[in-house]
């Protein structure tokens, strides 16, 4: 089994309390040990600059080929005669996929290692995605959607498991929130990208929807086979460390993880009700992430935006919410406060969502009201993740991350799917929009009631977990 401390373990049992004093203060200071700050410093740049970029590429052609179906819909709807509610029901499936297989898939992850785990992921998915250029029916769309969900299992929370092994927590809302604005760019770069792949419609025999789903595919299946080479499991491992930098930042995130007090083995991380409510904080703001994501290309073209024109403003909003969900989660780590700011972006994305919702007939002001929205949910994520990071241990925080995002997820087949429903029933995505805002209510309420030991987390000490 791999130990992310970098020692072999041979037990699955581990920790959810109070690790030992830890090794890692804010960059820029002395720690206790009395290690040179220039080397955290140098260690955690490196690691910003070698880590993010590529995992955020990784994320980037993950969410790509998530949420591409969104923009073929409408060629798909032509092509295929997909019904709103059978179009919402395939998009949001993909979850159901995702969810059943998240837990063992992210448990595989801990124990072999996360390099061959998530090439293997990103390799499988890539294949499948390619797939779905040669759907026929519905059948065939509901099938691949599903197994699609299944092969990307465990890709997300394994790399919010992998970054807690290498990201101290005073930096870990930032370096994650970079991380994470693979999710915004993803979809500002592939509107335009989508509408380009579209308008091949007829060449080669071949519809443009079809070449969406090959074209997009294959960075997915490049970047898997290179994260063999690239990633190393453990600081321990990197060659790109110095010497110094290593030893650091080996210390530093052993300290971060020292296993005192009660200790929580797998089972107990599943059944924790701490856990289970994240997963329900979490799920309130998927439900309005992927509601909005894979129907925005149609609720802007019913706003009166052209067609034609729709993958290039599908943009805008997007590129602006990647700034500000950098901006937002930097306030949050300088502030070293979490609970407040993840609810006010909530607030921020419940009123967007749902402006967007009464506003869907006018171009200007959807595409204002999108925005807002898409900044204040995207602004939630990497604060929310370092919640249960901060509390969980070894293979309880590997099969704990991804129950939480399992039961998150099912908000990313609810929202599609009950925006799709009342579409069809009422003619309107008003309804469905204001359904899935509300959502985003419910993830700020449960914030505030769960709350936050920020000072343990920022001292490098995990708050007590109930057992």
């Amino acid at each position: 089994m791999i130990d992310y401390g970098g020692n072999r373990s041979v037990t699955p049992a581990v920790t959810m309390a109070q690790p030992a004093q830890a090794l890692c203060c804010r960059p820029g200071t002395k720690t206790g040990g009395g290690v040179d700050t220039d080397v955290a410093d140098r260690a955690l740049r490196k690691v910003g600059i070698r880590l993010v970029p590529f995992l955020g590429a990784l994320y980037f052609a993950a969410f790509l080929d998530r949420v591409n179906v969104g923009f073929a819909a409408e060629q798909m709807h032509r092509d295929l005669g997909f019904s709103d509610f059978a179009y919402g029901l395939g998009a949001g499936i993909f979850f159901i996929g995702y969810c059943l297989f998240e837990v063992p898939s992210n448990l595989v992850l801990h124990r072999v290692g996360a390099r061959r785990w998530i090439a293997r992921i990103m390799v499988t998915w890539a294949l499948l995605a390619g797939a779905m250029a040669f759907v026929k029916g519905l059948t065939a769309f509901y099938v691949l959607r599903f197994l699609l969900g299944v092969a990307e299992a465990g890709f997300f929370p394994g790399i919010v498991y992998y970054l807690s092994f290498w990201i101290p927590a005073a930096r870990r809302a930032r370096l994650v929130g970079a991380f994470m604005t693979a999710v915004p760019i993803s979809t500002a770069l592939g509107g335009p990208l989508s509408t380009g792949l579209l308008a091949l419609d007829g060449t080669l025999g071949l519809a443009g929807w079809q070449w969406l789903f090959l074209v997009e595919a294959a960075p997915a299946l490049v970047l898997g086979i290179a994260t063999l080479g690239y990633l190393r499991d453990v600081p321990a491992e990197a060659p790109w460390l110095a010497a110094d930098e290593r030893e650091w930042l080996t210390r530093t995130m052993q300290a971060e993880r020292s296993p005192t007090g009660y200790r929580a083995t797998v089972v107990d991380a599943l059944t924790n009700p701490r856990v289970l409510a994240l997963g329900c904080c979490y799920f309130g703001a998927e439900l309005s992430l992927y509601g909005v994501i894979l129907w925005i290309p149609q609720i802007l073209v019913r706003a009166g935006v052209a067609v034609g024109s729709v993958g290039y403003v599908v943009a805008i909003p997007y590129a602006i919410a990647a700034v500000g969900m950098v901006w937002w989660c930097r306030r949050s780590d300088r502030a070293q406060e979490r609970i407040w700011h993840l609810a006010a972006a909530a607030l921020a994305g419940f009123a967007g969502v749902a402006a967007s919702a009464i506003l869907s007939n006018s171009p200007v002001a959807a595409i204002i009201a999108v925005t807002v929205g898409a900044t204040g949910t995207l602004a939630i994520l990497p604060i929310f993740w370092t919640l249960p990071v901060a509390s969980l241990r070894g293979a309880a925080a590997a099969g704990g991350i991804a129950l939480i995002n399992s039961i998150g997820n099912l908000g990313g087949f609810a929202g599609p799917f009950v925006i799709g429903w009342v579409k069809q029933a009422t003619g309107s995505f008003t309804w469905g929009l204001l359904v899935v805002a509300t959502g985003l209510l419910v993830t700020g309420a449960m914030a505030l009631l769960l709350g936050h030991d920020s000072a343990a987390e920022h001292a490098g000490r995990a708050p007590e977990t109930t057992r």
